[in-house]
């Protein structure tokens, strides 16, 4: 009984010091308005643009140059971003090299750093879960990179669990460290995670916060100093977290925050040459940046990602919504979502198709389920769809055509969700593979089946694919989950009935295999590879046995 009502005594306190800091915090102190917040999402307009800064040696900065951004909904222009150029960039090349390859912290050296990342996240994470909070980052992110609500309010979700998942011991269980007995007394060899000190993370415009910031506060657990880019088409979301960040406690000098193009960031890294650089985006800019860089990268890159269907058929109308969620929500524009599914010749006969057909068709730009595709024109998909469609018994299942009555300016993409069907057969040809198995980072998806007898030239074309990010088994039956499972790569695979490509949670890893560069995010091991390395020391104090001699040379 004493117990629990200790424990209750406990509870409480703890929670009268929360309601103390956010009271404190006054977090509360304007409807309108949220104390770490410059700009209110659905105030940003042609009347009333938003300006984006760059943080560099603890202070925000503007820049000569300012980018100015078009809404992706309606072309007026309505935010102003600070861009860097290449003669710009001293501050940030100055910043990284304060900082030591042993970091800002490490298992040896300000230890209570650890400790801090804790308390910033925990504050975050409560900061997060405000319904007003993280209302504004979800329209934030819609305002920037269009989608549902729903879908975008998903990565406020998985954020502010991922900061949960982070706070009070577990940042300093990170660098949890593991010791092996020696050879003789005093000898004992003690393994660690230590920190690259100062490195580089570039991330996409599709998920403006949930990428950046668990990389970048992975980055910081492990003891790094980092330069932070976001793509400049959304990088006002992360701007608004880091201010979220230094108001929880985030040391203004901990982080260096760019806006500038590719080419400014490629002269940054090639000057400031950071001990590790996280890339999340294209392949061709992947495999530029690990030679410029001599290989010391971490990559997520771009995935076809593929889904197989496999004898089993059951709950046709979950496996189509899953389907339509994998390969159309936010539009496609997820490096999870299903570029090909491959369907056993048992789903064919099934109403699998129609009804995914159906799912696709009720999508529409009023509530975003489908948008602009902001890497991809809507000329480039509709040439694609074209050339496509020039393959022996390929044809249109549903789709192909833009969307009508928008005003999405023309430097974006607009087009109806889109499945077409290719044979198995031709797919596999030398002269098709190459251009079926193209990503198009859009609402746009290849269809095709299989009979039983053909899962070796499934899994063939499995084997023959460049990126190995997610895919999904869709079957219960174990002996195909074992067979498909065991001859293929993908770094994040999903299996069983209710098998997915996309929707990456904090809970479990996400990120590609088959690639000694492959780069994890989310989970301690991810952490754990992507920003440290192992260092190895051996104490040996001895004693030196009595009576010990010199022996003779060897």
């Amino acid at each position: 009984m004493h117990r629990i009502v200790l424990q209750r005594e406990i509870r409480s306190r703890a929670s009268q010091k929360a309601l103390s800091w956010f009271s404190s915090s006054n977090l509360f102190r304007s409807v309108h308005s949220l104390p770490f917040a410059t700009v209110e999402a659905e105030g940003i307009s042609g009347s009333q643009p938003a300006e984006v800064q760059n943080l560099v040696q603890g202070k925000w900065t503007g820049s000569a140059a300012w980018n100015t951004l078009v809404d992706p909904l309606n072309g007026e222009p309505f935010i102003k971003v600070a861009e860097v150029d290449g003669n710009g960039i001293q501050p940030f090349v100055e910043s990284l090299s304060k900082c030591p390859k042993h970091g800002l912290h490490n298992p040896f050296k300000s230890p209570e750093r650890y400790l801090l990342y804790g308390d910033i996240s925990a504050k975050a994470a409560h900061m997060l879960a405000l319904p007003k909070v993280s209302d504004f980052f979800t329209r934030l992110i819609q305002r920037v990179s269009p989608k549902s609500y729903q879908q975008a309010f998903g990565e406020v979700y998985v954020t502010q669990k991922f900061l949960e998942n982070f706070s009070g011991d577990q940042v300093r269980f990170l660098a949890r460290s593991f010791a092996v007995p020696g050879n003789h007394i005093g000898q004992q060899s003690h393994g660690y995670r230590w920190p690259y000190g100062p490195v580089a993370i570039i991330t996409p415009f599709n998920f403006p916060l949930e990428i950046p910031v668990l990389q970048l506060m992975g980055a910081l657990y492990m003891g790094n100093k980092p330069v932070l880019k976001v793509d400049s088409k959304v990088s006002i979301v992360m701007e608004q977290m880091m201010r979220l960040l230094h108001y929880c406690g985030l040391p203004a000098e901990d982080v260096d925050f760019i806006n500038s193009d590719g080419k400014t960031m490629n002269k940054l890294l090639m000057e400031a040459n950071p001990r590790m650089t996280l890339f999340t985006g294209s392949s061709r800019i992947a495999e530029k940046l690990a030679v410029d860089l001599k290989g010391r990268v971490k990559l997520e890159d771009a995935g076809f990602d593929w889904k197989i269907l496999g004898p089993d058929v059951e709950e046709v109308d979950y496996v189509a919504w899953v389907c339509d969620q994998d390969a159309y929500a936010c539009s496609g524009q997820k490096c999870s979502a299903q570029s090909i599914l491959f369907m056993h010749e048992n789903w064919s006969t099934s109403s699998l198709i129609s009804k995914i057909k159906d799912l696709a068709e009720r999508r529409k730009l009023a509530d975003l389920t489908v948008g602009p595709v902001l890497t991809v024109t809507t000329e480039a998909m509709l040439e694609h769809k074209k050339k496509l469609l020039q393959i022996s018994g390929s044809k249109l299942l549903f789709g192909g055509e833009p969307l009508e009555n928008h005003s999405i300016p023309a430097i974006y993409g607009a087009i109806k969700p889109t499945a077409i069907y290719i044979p198995l057969e031709e797919i596999l040809k030398p002269a098709n593979y190459e251009l079926v198995t193209k990503e198009i980072f859009g609402p746009f998806q290849i269809i095709t089946d299989y009979k039983k007898d053909q899962l070796p030239m499934v899994l063939d074309a499995l084997e023959r694919m460049h990126a190995h990010l997610t895919a999904a088994v869709v079957s219960n039956d174990p002996i195909f989950l074992q067979d498909v499972i065991g001859k293929t790569v993908n770094g994040t695979t999903y299996a069983g009935l209710r098998a997915r490509t996309t929707g990456a949670p904090q809970n479990h890893w996400f990120g590609p295999a088959g690639d000694p560069r492959g780069a994890g995010i989310g989970t301690p091991e991810a952490i754990k590879l992507v920003w440290s390395c192992h260092r190895e020391i051996i104490y040996d104090f001895g004693p030196v046995p009595r009576g010990w001699e010199i022996p003779p040379s060897t």
